[in-house]
């Protein structure tokens, strides 16, 4: 749940400083206390964020910041100096650290420059899952497959690449074919090569000919264009083939005679032109049984199932599901401008303990409205009402007005003075938070503040975002509260 943000600092004071903001803030902070420390953790992986000093013996801030860079260029670097010269601030930029701020700084300005570094990291990695996708560079490597089952897609699939032998990716809806697709066809020797798609289903049967083999200039009404079709379109590269049970057994006659003859008839054309595509298919269907029932072709389907790969469904790899929601807040953090910095432990094992009937695509749509009605920093189960049967409760931009006639305005409530203040309001009166000690003097705000929140806690089991709408508070400066004061939620919860 909480980020991990390495302190590199050859002051050992700084550097337990710095921990003690970060952990109060629910971070994880380990420390180096020099460059080539900073550099070895940074290799062993599983840092967000690196906090790194400028001033340092040995290997120092600049040359430990071009070779974090060097390593890991989408990790987020802030520096730290004690002296807020602009060529030194000019120099870090240059190298690639992403802010820096002067010694010492207040929680307040890590925290929000935590916050923007991790925003920065999401846009960069936003920005270069798109462009892989784009160039055909999307592989394996960025697939999240820990899970066993998805182990092994990864290795056949890796398997098949390296030969030009039909695949047929079987799966659920919702599993990731595509993904699976695009991956095997980036671990190629067509990588950088045309990757067509083509959902069979999601085309009317009187254009599926003309959609896949393209047709002459007049070759029917309509037809007011030569068009290519997607066998051309792919020459060189990959045609994936989605939900190819769907396709009609005409159109299958005449897909089996382009795949064995590595050519297409355009509609209306006058000789056959030859194609060099490599094919991969994918269904949700059992081929096999339309076979039986004479929906599908049994010559076909021989072709086409050489090497069948079978991609598991999400309850078949749970393991997986954490890294999934990490990967799809920091997407949909840069896409919609939020900060959400993860999902609470709680939130966690309810996502992991779903029985998801449409696969990663419905987690993925889970998550993206969760982060669109977050206003905190961590997705909580109240955002994923539809699992959880917790109602959200969405603040308002702009603060309600206050109500003048609850509280006379020239005696507030539990304002007196000393314990006159009990007196004017009644000494039968229960109040549940204490104000005055046993000595009738005011206690500290911040003693009230913690016993407030601990009985609002309380009276409304737990409920967070309840809790939160009542206090007039953020989420996140609620969380961040009970943190601090060390108070027990899940508790009240399990008693709520």
């Amino acid at each position: 749940m909480a980020k991990t943000v390495l302190i590199v600092d050859d002051d050992p004071t700084q550097r337990r400083l710095l921990q003690a903001v970060l952990e109060k803030q629910g971070h994880h902070a380990p420390s180096a206390e020099d460059g080539e420390a900073g550099l070895a953790a940074v290799k062993r992986g599983g840092i967000d964020v690196v906090m790194l000093d400028m001033v340092m013996p040995g290997m120092d801030g600049i040359e430990t910041l071009e070779a974090i860079k060097a390593r890991e260029p989408d990790l987020p670097v802030i520096v730290l100096t004690a002296h807020g010269g602009i060529e030194t601030v000019v120099k870090a930029m240059r190298a690639g650290a992403c802010d820096f701020f002067v010694k010492p700084a207040s929680p307040e300005r890590i925290a929000v420059s935590i916050r923007n570094a991790l925003k920065v990291k999401d846009l960069s990695g936003e920005v270069s899952r798109l462009k892989k996708t784009k160039s055909g560079q999307l592989g394996f490597s960025d697939m999240i497959a820990a899970a066993p089952a998805m182990r092994q897609v990864v290795r056949l699939g890796e398997r098949a690449a390296k030969s030009n032998i039909p695949i047929l990716i079987q799966g659920e809806s919702g599993v990731g074919k595509e993904l699976v697709a695009r991956s095997i066809a980036a671990a190629s020797d067509r990588a950088g090569r045309p990757f067509v798609a083509v959902n069979c289903g999601a085309i009317p049967e009187n254009l599926v000919e003309s959609t896949l083999f393209g047709h002459e200039k007049g070759a029917f009404t309509g037809a007011v264009a030569k068009h290519l079709g997607k066998f051309q379109e792919a020459d060189g590269g990959t045609l994936f083939l989605d939900e190819i049970g769907e396709l009609p057994l005409d159109m299958q006659v005449k897909l089996l005679r382009a795949l064995q003859e590595g050519e297409v008839d355009p509609v209306g054309g006058k000789k056959p032109v030859k194609v060099d595509v490599r094919i991969v298919s994918a269904t949700n269907r059992d081929l096999a049984d339309q076979v039986k029932t004479g929906a599908f072709r049994e010559d076909l389907f021989y072709r086409l199932n050489v090497f069948p790969i079978e991609v598991p469904s999400l309850k078949e790899r749970r393991e997986d599901i954490p890294a999934l929601v990490r990967h799809f807040i920091a997407r949909f953090n840069a896409q919609e401008g939020k900060a959400v910095m993860d999902a609470t432990s709680e939130t966690m094992d309810l996502l992991a303990g779903t029985d998801w009937k449409g696969n990663v695509r419905q987690l993925e749509n889970a998550v993206f409205r969760a982060v669109v009605l977050c206003d905190g920093d961590y997705l909580t189960p109240e955002d994923f009402p539809q699992i959880s049967g917790l109602n959200p409760t969405l603040r308002d931009d702009a603060p309600a007005p206050a109500k003048l006639d609850a509280v006379p305005a020239a005696e507030p409530a539990g304002y007196g003075a000393g314990a006159a203040g009990r007196e004017e309001v009644g000494e039968d009166d229960d109040f549940p938070v204490d104000i005055l000690d046993d000595g009738g003097h005011l206690r500290s705000l911040e003693s009230i503040e913690r016993d407030l929140i601990a009985f609002a806690i309380e009276t409304y089991s737990g409920r967070m975002a309840e809790v939160a709408r009542r206090l007039g508070v953020g989420r996140s400066t609620l969380y961040r509260k009970v943190r601090e004061y060390d108070l027990d939620v899940d508790g009240f919860r399990e008693a709520g």
